[in-house]
């Protein structure tokens, strides 16, 4: 416990010193893009606010829509600094709270760290680890905390669980589980949560061996086509323990607006949040016109009968294999 005492006061320390810095001049952009953004949005036209749903068991309450820090998008690419802080910035401005990023998206953490301190109180910040053991999930834990310039997280995830033998290793008494309850001990960490999109029953297992927080995982309207779909196998066992689903994925990088495909990010996103026990998703923006968009729709939303259901997965059938590539990735 010393340890860990002594960990989270040099957390604690680093982010106050670094975060200074970076709080300052971030209200200073902030003032600025904000003078400048005022003259070209009318938020008139525009709902007040988002629907929100409490996730799960955590009891907090989000806004439906959340943004997601990879993608095609500049949030995860080097170089691009000043899109992605245009991004986030115009995302708090429209009243996203909900910010998901991993420690594996290049520079995404950073960029995050550099916009959102002065709001952070107000946020539901998340992020992920793809270390299976106990030293290498607490050293990414570290360099996250730092990276976002906070010292604590609302959610800190287990990244891409794919295989039977990934969850031994992580429930091992040297597993990446002995990291997460120890940041919760330590409240470095709020909530625990277990993120997949290869296989949905080895998602399924982790939620019955474990109380998680919440999952990450593809929900969208061509789940149904694939031989191993999400929606039937995982949403139930995550019913039953009153986890929160993050739904990723939704529109398939796109993928799924191809000819013969669905229309838009209206039938993609209302297919999504209309699954029961899904309480929210995450999707990542390209620009702000594009967020703006995405973020129209997600306000205007309302849950879609099983007929109007039916026909949105009908009309993936001839691309849902395209439309699932991510599966391959382990």
């Amino acid at each position: 416990m010393t340890e860990g005492k002594t960990r989270r006061n040099f957390l604690i320390t680093s982010v106050a010193v670094t975060g200074g810095i970076v709080t300052t001049n971030a209200l200073q952009q902030n003032r600025s893009n904000t003078a400048t953004q005022q003259n070209t949005i009318n938020t008139a036209t525009l709902p007040a606010t988002m629907p929100e749903r409490v996730v799960g068991r955590t009891e907090v309450s989000l806004p439906i829509f959340g943004l997601g820090g990879a993608g095609q998008t500049p949030l995860s690419w080097e170089g691009r600094e000043r899109d992605a802080a245009e991004i986030i910035q115009k995302a708090l401005e429209l009243g996203i709270r909900y910010f998901d990023t991993a420690a594996s998206y290049g520079p995404s953490e950073d960029y995050l760290g550099k916009v959102l301190p002065p709001y952070r109180s107000k946020l539901f910040l998340a992020t992920k680890t793809d270390q299976r053991d106990r030293d290498g999930a607490w050293r990414e834990l570290e360099r996250s905390l730092k990276r976002l310039n906070t010292d604590y997280l609302d959610l800190w995830q287990l990244h891409h669980v794919s295989f039977a033998e990934e969850l031994d290793i992580i429930f091992s008494s040297s597993g990446a589980i002995q990291a997460l309850e120890e940041a919760i001990e330590q409240k470095l960490v709020r909530f625990a949560g277990i993120t997949g999109h290869h296989d949905p029953h080895v998602i399924a297992e982790g939620l019955r061996r474990y109380p998680f927080h919440t999952t990450l995982i593809p929900v969208n309207a061509a789940d149904k086509h694939h031989p191993r779909p999400f929606i039937p196998v995982v949403l139930p066992v995550a019913q039953e323990k009153n986890v929160g689903v993050i739904a990723m994925k939704v529109p398939a990088y796109g993928r799924l607006f191809k000819s013969g495909g669905l229309t838009g990010m209206q039938q993609a996103l209302g297919y999504t949040m209309s699954q029961p026990g899904v309480h929210c998703c995450v999707i990542a923006a390209e620009t702000v016109a594009q967020l703006e968009d995405n973020v129209n729709i997600a306000r205007a939303f309302v849950p879609l009968k099983e007929q109007e259901l039916a026909a949105i997965a009908q009309q993936t059938a001839s691309i849902w294999e395209d439309s699932t590539f991510f599966r391959a990735w382990t």
